[in-house]
């Protein structure tokens, strides 16, 4: 028996066998034969779901393009703007932006729902603050502040006169004899780039329940992504009177619920909230900028504090939480086993030290189902909210209002996880466990398509050297070197998630990404290349470094509860699952750093003209 085993359930107040039981008996009942198939693609008639938008001009219209740019980015949120600004500030302005919505923002474009909030601290998610010199109002910003700070960026970096809106690309194709990427788009253009930047981020397609009768609803729907205030009344800070007389069915129980279910519990006539798995609900805490504390900060303040929460993300030794809030208890917290036996002198083995984190996590996880029952009344209730697995099983949330909303009079939970899920939807409402729930309306807070097939999430076809597919390339995962390009499509780069450090801090990971790929291009046009693409050694050398890795991570993610951290209990390959290099985000920005101060740019090759 290991140190780690040999505390017994008496002295921990809890019994870990039951425990890991429990874990499994409720990853089981959950686990679908169907996998992500369980989710309907957002297209024909459920297109309007996604593809519509209720923020811009509908009656837009723009001449086609048939031009030459140096370098296309696809895509106008904050991983497009940050390649935009880091390449502007690389000396490389001849950029063009696509973006499908009438303004910047990306997810904070198409999420307006009414409490949408970042679950990151403001001072560390929101981009860019020290070169604009702003400081967000609140320790956590709300949409509305999000969403003015990406217009922020485009204005103080230019992009808007250098930004395609409205516009969606339908092909992206490599000519070979021009050596330049021809990008289609819905409104006729034919666009030559020399470089491509796909910086789609990780939350672009609106996800969707895949329920029988989803189309046969005769009352009024719409997904979370395409909040209709048009119907609800009010805007992002609440007051939702049109609801006063509705009756509402909420499906869903993930992160976009959690922010939104208070509001629409406070408007509604009624509001029944379909759950099929909990989610982990932590306390957030939020509070003003204090404006003595913004004064003392010093230069390089931005990225020292994402550095340092990293840093206690990734486990690694650390001063002074500079955030210290509820991510960071997390970490403190499942690092605590292992803190505790480096200060009696004890050197864990690997074994040990994951029994003694799995330990420490049981510990924190008791703690948000206690916190359940000290918020929630009604028995039953409270029992169904309460999150049965490992913290990072699915990523957590942070809210003070969900849990209270369920002790409101017009507030029913329907817990669906015995039977998989909602059974189906009728013309009048909604099937669960063998009773049909009268609506007015269904609104889908099912989030985004994050591991799903990449062709799928993508939304538009890609055709590298020899007309090759780059979804045929990645048939079997993806294959790059340092997740950021692949062979056979030249002058490609791509801002994302998949074989480079994952953050939970996903704007830090994507600025960095960021700059490493305008690093590459201003390299490249310096040394008068033509193309610039991974060798096939390189990619290959990169992907088994990333198999390698991925097996500190796959017995944690196999035994989780199903959800998009392990392509819902499947084994395709090509999601987040063992797409990662798990030694966390500032390891990989390392090897990244000392990849470009040697200067040759090892593992790429180059083809010039003659």
């Amino acid at each position: 028996m290991d140190r780690a085993d040999s505390t017994t359930a008496t002295e921990l107040g809890f019994d870990p066998d039951a425990l890991r039981e429990r874990y499994r008996q409720e990853r089981d009942k959950r686990l679908r034969a169907d996998g992500e198939a369980q989710y309907l693609e957002v297209a024909g008639a459920l297109a309007r779901y996604a593809d519509e938008d209720p923020y811009a001009d509908p009656t837009f219209e723009r001449p086609a393009l048939h031009d030459e740019v140096e370098v296309a980015i696809i895509g106008g949120g904050f991983s497009g703007m940050l390649a935009a600004a880091r390449l502007r500030e690389a000396g490389v302005d001849g950029f063009r932006i696509i973006e499908a919505g009438g303004d910047f923002g990306g997810t904070w474009y198409w999420n307006r729902y009414p409490g949408a909030q970042c679950d990151i601290e403001s001072y560390c998610y929101l981009p860019l603050l020290e070169e604009l010199g702003y400081m967000p109002k609140e320790k956590y910003s709300y949409v509305s502040e999000i969403f003015e700070h990406s217009q922020r960026i485009g204005q103080a970096y230019g992009l808007y006169d250098q930004t395609l809106f409205q516009t969606r690309v339908q092909k992206l194709a490599w000519d070979e004899g021009l050596k330049r990427w021809r990008i289609t788009t819905q409104r006729g253009d034919d666009i030559k780039a020399r470089f491509v930047i796909m910086a789609l981020g990780a939350a672009s397609r609106a996800k969707l329940p895949g329920i029988p009768g989803i189309e046969d609803f005769e009352g009024h729907s719409f997904h979370t992504s395409r909040w209709d205030y048009g119907y609800t009344g009010g805007d992002t800070t609440g007051n939702l009177t049109g609801l006063a007389d509705k009756r509402v069915a909420i499906i869903g129980t993930g992160a976009t619920a959690i922010q939104c279910v208070p509001f629409v519990a406070r408007d509604a006539k009624s509001l029944h909230v379909f759950q099929r798995t909990p989610s982990s609900v932590d306390l957030r805490g939020n509070s003003p900028t204090d404006p003595d504390w913004a004064q003392t900060l010093q230069p390089g303040w931005q990225r020292a504090r994402r550095h340092n929460f990293a840093d206690i993300v990734e486990g690694r030794p650390f001063q002074e939480d500079l955030v210290n809030d509820s991510w960071t208890d997390i970490f403190r917290s499942l690092a605590s086993g292992v803190a505790e036996a480096a200060r009696r002198g004890e050197k864990l083995t690997p074994q040990e030290a994951a029994k003694a984190a799995e330990l420490a996590d049981f510990v924190k996880m008791n703690k948000i189902r206690g916190r359940v029952d000290e918020t929630v009344r009604d028995p039953a209730t409270a029992e169904a909210l309460k999150p049965w697995y490992r913290q990072f099983c699915k990523r957590p949330t942070f809210n003070d209002e969900y849990l209270p909303a369920f002790n409101r009079d017009n507030v029913t939970l329907v817990d669906v996880s015995a039977a998989q899920g909602v059974e189906k939807i009728t013309a009048k409402g909604v099937v669960a466990n063998g009773v049909e729930y009268p609506v007015d309306c269904i609104i889908f807070a099912s989030g985004f398509e994050i591991s799903t097939a990449f062709r799928r999430r993508v939304g538009f076809e890609i055709e590298g050297r020899g007309g090759q597919s780059l979804y045929e390339h990645y048939k079997d995962g993806f294959r790059t070197l340092h997740g950021h390009s692949s062979r056979n499509f030249p002058n490609w780069f791509y801002i994302g998630v998949g074989q480079n450090g994952l953050s939970v801090n996903m704007t830090a990971m994507f600025d960095d990404q960021a700059q490493h790929i305008a690093y590459i291009i201003k390299e490249a046009r310096a040394r008068g290349v033509t193309t610039v693409e991974p060798s096939a050694e390189a990619e290959e050398a990169w992907v088994e470094v990333i198999r390698k890795v991925a097996i500190l991570n796959r017995d944690f993610q196999n035994a989780c509860t199903p959800g998009y951290y392990n392509n819902e209990g499947g084994e395709r390959s090509g999601g987040l699952n063992g797409q990662t290099y798990t030694p966390g985000i500032n390891r990989f920005n390392a090897l990244l750093a000392e990849w470009r101060a040697k200067g040759d740019l090892e593992g790429l090759e180059f083809d010039r003209e003659a």
